[in-house]
């Protein structure tokens, strides 16, 4: 009898087993391809942006703040800080648990009537980060178990410490060591004292309640208990103990104050259209931005801000804003963008994003029309009252509208220069000009200039017709890049450093007129700085092109104008629209934004060219007058009857 129920208990404890056996098979299959998101580990990745000189501007992320390390690129004691701290056994033991370590907190745990000890090897927390939550019942940790094993059979441990180290999170938003150590210390891992990387170690434990920034004693205790753990082990010497302990290091509140902001949020803009993982996968975007520039650029904004508001204490200052676009014309590099007066109140980049109508710093374009036609700088043009009937469009049939320009001073002068009017950006003898050629001929050029949208309505030629700086930037580099117009682009090299991907962004040219015809507007545009509207743009010792626009009832103040290898837009204005007030012209208002902006700009970059090159197709011929005025093939010396009969201006 007894046998027989010793052989009962036998069969049914083989059968048990063999049930156990194929119970934990069944459950390993259904976890095992779990393993896979470790196995193919492809965490969310921030993405920096440089200058053009591998300045570190900013860190964007939409998912997790996490900046990639490899094995070979942690140093060698960060590495005994997590194993003194988490799993010394972590290289002997090869299951991916530690059988010894959970019988050992069993026990313990027994004793205590509760939970009091950890098992969990860094293989095993490693799975829990990755996969599970933190509910403790008996089917999450034999799961936990399962795919650990698997981990650590397909696996190296250098391999799964990477792993761990870029997984982990350290508290305020930091995703992996490299991220923490930036963030709090400003540091790559090979600078962190022994001191930090403890601090770094005691985080994943408790990343809010050791949180340097908010609870520093709290984690300084911690480390210190790091710390002598290490020393216990035979880890570190006694000297390096002592003077680690000894230690406070300063912990910083965010990883990095950010450069350039309305450059990096336009270049975000403009990329995720085609690269809708950006944030996520680790990109390096190198912007053409030069940060010493980009500086000058934000200082002379909020410089001319400041006069403004003194120039006009009526002016309501929270509406009062501006916008400063620097580029290099020869290839279209932006060098500084800035969108705004003050970008934590405003992140709207009035660059990009605003279209302000022109003013007369669209003359230079009508007059450059003319030139190609056939005009000279010497050719007389009309400055005389013009009276025009409005199209009302079957409205308004009992009252007949007429629109009846004016130039700015409310004068006329009669017969004057084509080189005098734009000078002194006369209103008048521009729209007689455009008359002249022809309206539909001016739109039709305008459109090949890279105008787009225009009505057909003589106002656009004094300015009706609306663009941004950044546009506006493009278009004026027909003149500072000798007839080319050259693509503005705000992004120099795309890559991702993980992938081996990477794309460098070429410069793009089109080529609009000859050089010569291009000069020939540079040479009125000098003078309008010499001795025109733009005489507050003048810097001492460089030739400098430019143009004023003021808009109607002075809503908009602008300054466009360029040197022999550099191009800046200056635009101020109300966000409102309403006006900046009487006389607050472009040449009262941003045209001195322009002259501080090259005064400090020539002090970082002195190698900056200084004069204009004159094209060999350009000659010069004698006025009636005895001045000295300039010709091209294109734009010959004028035939005019009686020339020395009327003024010239």
């Amino acid at each position: 009898m007894i046998k027989k129920i010793l052989a009962f208990f036998i069969i049914l404890t083989v059968l048990a087993g063999i049930a156990l056996f194929f119970y934990v098979y069944k459950f390993y299959e259904s976890v095992k391809f779990n393993a896979d998101k470790i196995i193919y580990y492809n965490p969310p990745q921030s993405a920096l942006f440089y200058d053009r000189n591998g300045n570190l501007l900013d860190i964007r992320y939409s998912k997790q703040d996490r900046l990639y390390v490899k094995y070979k690129n942690i140093p060698p004691r960060v590495i005994e800080t997590l194993l003194a701290t988490e799993d010394t056994a972590f290289f002997e033991e090869n299951m991916g648990i530690n059988i010894n370590a959970i019988i050992r907190a069993l026990i313990t745990d027994i004793k205590a009537g509760k939970k009091v000890e950890g098992a969990s090897t860094i293989t095993q927390q490693l799975v829990k980060n990755i996969y599970l939550n933190r509910k403790k019942t008996i089917k999450r940790k034999l799961t936990e178990i399962m795919i650990a094993m698997k981990v650590e059979n397909i696996m190296t441990k250098e391999q799964i410490l990477e792993r761990y180290l870029n997984q982990i999170f350290f508290g305020n938003h930091y995703y992996g060591i490299k991220t923490a150590a930036l963030g709090y210390f400003h540091k790559n891992l090979n600078d962190l004292s022994l001191k930090e990387i403890a601090m770094l170690i005691a985080l994943p434990k408790g990343p809010s309640l050791y949180n340097p920034i908010r609870h520093y004693e709290f984690n300084l205790k911690r480390a210190d208990l790091i710390l002598k753990r290490m020393y216990i082990l035979g880890w570190i010497s006694p000297e390096e103990y002592k003077n680690a302990i000894m230690q406070r290091p300063k912990v910083y509140k965010q990883m990095i104050t950010p450069k350039a902001p309305y450059a990096v949020d336009e270049a975000i803009r403009r990329l995720l259209i085609n690269y809708p993982d950006l944030l996520t996968k680790g990109y390096k975007i190198t912007l053409t931005i030069d940060l010493p520039t980009q500086k000058i650029a934000e200082e002379a904004l909020k410089w001319n801000y400041k006069r403004i508001l003194k120039l006009n204490p009526k002016l309501n200052p929270n509406q009062l804003n501006g916008a400063l676009i620097n580029i290099n014309p020869k290839n279209g590099e932006v060098l500084a963008i800035v969108g705004g007066v003050d970008y934590q109140k405003s992140k709207f980049n009035r660059v990009t994003q605003s279209k302000r109508s022109m003013g007369s710093s669209i003359k230079p374009f009508v007059y450059q029309i003319a030139l190609n036609s056939g005009y000279n700088p010497g050719t007389l043009i009309p400055d005389m009252n013009r009276k025009f009937k409005l199209d009302t469009n079957g409205k308004d049939n009992n009252e007949t509208k007429y629109w009846m320009p004016k130039n700015f001073e409310d004068n006329t002068l009669g017969l004057i220069t084509l080189r005098y009017a734009l000078i002194h950006s006369r209103n008048l003898a521009t729209i007689n000009l455009a008359m002249q050629i022809g309206l539909d001929k001016v739109i039709k050029k305008l459109y090949r200039f890279g105008f787009d949208k225009m009505p057909r309505n003589l106002s656009i030629v004094i300015g009706s017709v609306g663009e941004s700086p950044w546009k506006v930037s493009e278009l004026y580099t027909i003149f500072s890049n000798y007839g080319k117009e050259s693509k503005v682009h705000l992004i120099k090299e795309i890559s991702i450093p993980k992938e081996n991907f990477k794309i460098e962004i070429s410069p793009k040219l089109k080529n609009i007129e000859p050089p010569y015809q291009a000069y020939l507007i540079t040479s009125i545009l000098q003078d309008v700085v010499r001795k025109g509207t733009g005489r507050k743009a003048h810097v001492k010792g460089i030739q400098i092109a430019g143009k004023t626009g003021t808009t109607n009832k002075d809503k908009d103040a602008w300054f466009c104008g360029f040197t022999p290898d550099s191009e800046t837009i200056v635009w101020f204005g109300n966000d409102n629209s309403k006006s900046l007030g009487k006389w607050m012209t472009g040449g009262r208002v941003s045209a001195p934004a322009f002259s501080y902006f090259y005064k400090k700009l020539l002090k970082i970059h002195p190698e900056l060219k200084r004069y204009f090159y004159i094209p060999k197709e350009v000659k010069t011929y004698l006025l009636p007058n005895g001045q000295k005025e300039l010709f091209t093939p294109l734009s010959p010396p004028p035939k005019q009857k009686a020339i020395n009969e009327v003024p010239i201006f």
